[in-house]
């Protein structure tokens, strides 16, 4: 699985945004995916994830009723709606993916993802 994740950018604090991550994958393969970020000097963090099904997601304490995650499996893309921006969402967003049996769970922890993209910087000015 190759992901490759865009749509970062500088925004104004109240703004919205929505991330991007396309995802190559093997005919068959299913998968779980989510997106999780890192600060400068912090560790990384879990946003948020969506089982392969795309009925079941998952949130940050953070971001939820802010943020919101899907995807189009059809075009094995994922998307993360980011709306009432804030500073601290300051980050470079990754992708991450890891092949299931599951149709309706997604991980939170970052350990247990074997696919990572390459990130996307967001910045959110006051």
């Amino acid at each position: 699985v190759q992901l490759q994740a865009s749509g970062g950018g500088l925004v104004q604090a109240g703004s919205s945004l929505t991330l991007s991550c396309a995802a190559s994958v093997g005919t068959g393969s299913r998968y779980y995916m989510g997106w999780f970020r890192q600060a400068p000097g912090k560790e990384r963090e879990f946003v948020a994830s969506v089982s392969w099904s795309g009925r079941r997601t998952y949130y940050a304490d953070s971001v939820k009723g802010r943020f919101t995650i899907f995807r189009e499996s059809a075009k094995n893309t994922m998307y993360l709606q980011m709306n009432s921006l804030k500073p601290e969402d300051t980050a470079v967003y990754y992708c991450a993916a890891k092949r299931t049996e599951s149709q309706d769970l997604a991980g939170i922890v970052d350990v247990i993802y074997e696919y990572w993209g390459q990130g996307t910087q967001v910045t959110v000015s006051s």
